[in-house]
């Protein structure tokens, strides 16, 4: 399996991006890894690294995408960018899989003018692992699409359904619709009329789930459009991190505070563990011809090494062939922006 790695992306690039690849390649047995990026920067990163050498090369690509730049305006003019040569190495079948902690506007854009969405699908979705009381679920779409339709929310859920069955390995997965109430009749027209499609569909269809309730592991997937999507995800994000320093600030006020800290480290790192982004490494935008993994723009060292390993796992499981399949098997477009389904 060969893996294509956006070397320049990232706020901590190329360094942290390089040695996660390292720790990857000295982990993972059956990987080869292509570093894309400017090549002087990357070589002098290796130069004092341990690795297999045979299963690691360089591709020179002497510009980047910033965080900052409109993202159709930076592939225009930045054809040389690191992150447009690693997408082109999976197009030319010398890559894979592709990996970048870079521009994920750049990235998304990039995957569809260069690989092309699925057949069947109109719009890809980033599918993210949340935690939950019982067991993880998949958040979909957690920021791709700002602005949905419904027969884009049923395709969500599709793809998240493969993603669970195929990945997860959940035979039957509950799928959710994210919405203001439980009942059928909440919510906006986006979320009232999905869940119409939802129910027809070849789907373990559960019905609305709110926002209090995602996290305790009801529903394997949850659906919703990437702008709320997005926001859940920052937001749980952001929490997950305030309510361990709080933890930790106020165990330190207590007269016992150190004592009381040696007693709950353990669990603090547990949940730390449970919550932690790097821990995951990286999403997939589903729906596309191919494997595209996206990465948090903080990547450590340690959420690229974990991130390589879901691009390995999803390219080695064809996953973006059995989304093709599940959307094709599941969908007859008809008349308007609305879906037969199954």
């Amino acid at each position: 399996m060969i893996i294509a790695l956006d070397a320049m992306g990232g706020d901590h690039a190329p360094s942290a991006i390089v040695e996660g690849a390292v720790e990857a390649l000295n982990e993972y047995g059956d990987m080869e890894i292509v570093l894309v990026g400017d090549e002087r920067a990357v070589a002098d990163e290796l130069r004092d690294k341990s690795f297999p050498p045979l299963r690691v090369r360089i591709v020179h690509a002497p510009e980047a995408i910033a965080m900052g730049e409109p993202p159709l305006s930076a592939i225009r003019k930045k054809k040389n960018s690191s992150i447009r040569r690693a997408v082109d190495l999976v197009k030319a079948g010398e890559a894979d899989a592709v990996v970048s902690a870079g521009h994920s506007g750049a990235m998304m854009a990039l995957a569809l003018i260069v690989l092309g969405a699925s057949a069947g699908v109109e719009r890809p979705a980033i599918a993210t692992i949340m935690p939950t009381f019982k067991k993880p679920f998949i958040l979909i779409d957690a920021g791709a699409n700002v602005d949905c339709s419904p027969l884009n929310l049923l395709q969500f859920a599709l793809m998240g359904n493969a993603y669970a069955k195929h990945i997860l390995g959940r035979p039957a997965p509950k799928v959710a619709i994210l919405s203001i109430g439980e009942e059928e009749g909440k919510g906006n027209e986006l979320t009232k009329e999905s869940f119409k499609l939802l129910q027809a569909a070849d789907l373990n269809f559960i019905g609305n789930v709110e926002g209090k309730d995602i996290f305790a592991g009801e529903a394997d997937v949850v659906v919703c459009d990437g702008f709320i999507g997005n926001i859940v995800l920052k937001t749980s994000e952001g929490l997950a991190e305030a309510v361990i320093k709080m933890l930790k600030q106020e165990i330190a006020s207590l007269p016992t505070g150190r004592l009381g800290y040696l007693f709950i480290k353990s669990a603090l790192k547990g949940f730390k563990k449970k919550t932690d982004y790097a821990e995951q490494g990286g999403s997939p935008l589903l729906g596309i011809n191919g494997t595209c993994i996206i990465g948090h723009g903080r990547s450590t060292a340690k959420a690229i090494k974990n991130a390589i390993k879901v691009a390995d796992e999803f390219s080695r499981k064809k996953t973006h062939e059995i989304i093709r399949q599940e959307i094709n098997r599941n969908t007859l477009p008809v008349k308007g922006n609305t879906l037969a389904a199954g």
